[in-house]
Formats: C-alpha cells, sequence, structure tokens
C-alpha cells in the first residue's frame, strides 16, 4: 500500500509531504495506482519549482519513498501559490485513494 502523510501547520498550511510504498495492484511497470501516484506528486513538485520558483527540500529513497518540505519564510503571496499547488496534489491523491483505498491511503497530521 502507498502510504501518503500530509503535514500542516497548526494554521492549516501545508509544510510537507511523505509517499512511500507500493500499490500492489499490478506488476511492475503496469501499476495505475503507483502511476497516478507518482505523476501526481512529482507533477506538483515540479509544478511549485517551474511555476513559483520555490526549490523545496526532497529526498527519494528506496521502496517508493518520497519527501518534500516547503520552505519557511516564503512571501505570503508566493507561499499562497505553493499552497493551491499542493492542495491540487492532494485532491488529485483523494481521487486515487476514492477509487483504490486498498492501494493508498492518506493521513494528514499537524
Amino acid at each position: 500500500m502507498i502510504q501518503t502523510t500530509i503535514y500542516r501547520t497548526e494554521s492549516g498550511r501545508i509544510k510537507s509531504f511523505t509517499m512511500s510504498g507500493h500499490a500492489l495492484l499490478a506488476n511492475h511497470g503496469n501499476d495505475i495506482v503507483c502511476a497516478g501516484a507518482s505523476a501526481v506528486s512529482f507533477g506538483a513538485i515540479n509544478s511549485v519549482m517551474a511555476l513559483t520558483g520555490v526549490e523545496p527540500e526532497i529526498e527519494q529513497g528506496d521502496d517508493g519513498f518520497l519527501r518534500c518540505v516547503v520552505p519557511d519564510n516564503l512571501p505570503e503571496d508566493t507561499q499562497e501559490k505553493v499552497q493551491l499547488l499542493l492542495e491540487g496534489m492532494i485532491v488529485s491523491l483523494q481521487t486515487i485513494e476514492r477509487d483504490y483505498g486498498k492501494h493508498i491511503k492518506i493521513t494528514f497530521k499537524k
């Protein structure tokens, strides 16, 4: 199962997210849940960098591990853009979770 955790500040802003595991819906290379989750998460990170100029801290590892941390102290207008892009990522991941909940789980933490 893909485990995704979204970490928010007390005010509700996304400060980071992690993703790890494999959906195990199909064989490697044919798993639409893994492909979808990867495309959504990497697409969001790429959008943040391309559209806002912000370079989040990114860590990748084994077993599908991805960690993304939004820098602190961004200008308010930039922060709003970053947040909108990451909230869009969450909506897309929740859509995948709704249809394939046995293979992907999203958790929110403060």
